[in-house]
């Protein structure tokens, strides 16, 4: 399997919207040797192993439960919901969640590449903090904290949900 690259946020990224407003974002992205629809994408991007952890913490932390079922109806375009996150923008090829408290943002694109091969796509935006008493803006401590556990986070999801579409 190939492995997973920081890639150029691509200029037509549902994702560029919070680029150009100053957050932080990031992309990564892996290439399959097979054709990879968007939903198939979705769908195993929630649903491995990696992330089912995630969303178990997010249900004891924050009181969002969510299932494989429903992760499964978000990837069909069937819900506008899913654990921590609403879906801010869908397009046939992407998806851009947003989280409850609007901070936060995670993107996935597919993309068929002219070799037969599918280039997946995971990138995050993270978006500043204003301070109320000077109108600056801030990522905040946290953030450059766990900036490089992001990277390899990021890095294991998509390896993981690349694992789970691979014949």
């Amino acid at each position: 399997m190939a492995s997973v690259a920081p890639r150029t946020l691509p200029d037509d990224a549902l994702l560029q919207r919070y680029r150009e407003r100053g957050a932080y974002t990031d992309c990564y992205s892996l290439d399959l040797p097979v054709r990879i629809l968007q939903a198939e994408y979705v769908e195993a991007f929630y649903t491995t192993w990696v992330f089912r952890l995630e969303r178990a913490i997010l249900s004891v932390l924050v009181s969002k439960p969510s299932t494989d079922a429903q992760a499964a109806q978000l990837a069909r375009g069937e819900r506008g919901d899913f654990a921590a996150w609403d879906v801010e923008a869908r397009e046939a090829d992407q998806l851009l969640m947003r989280d409850f408290q609007k901070r936060t943002c995670s993107w996935l694109m597919s993309r068929p590449l002219e070799n037969g091969d599918t280039r997946l796509y995971f990138g995050s935006a993270v978006v500043p903090r204003i301070d109320p008493r000077s109108g600056g803006r801030s990522m905040g401590p946290v953030f450059a904290a766990l900036l490089g556990f992001h990277r390899l986070y990021t890095r294991i999801l998509l390896r993981a949900a690349a694992a789970r579409l691979m014949p």
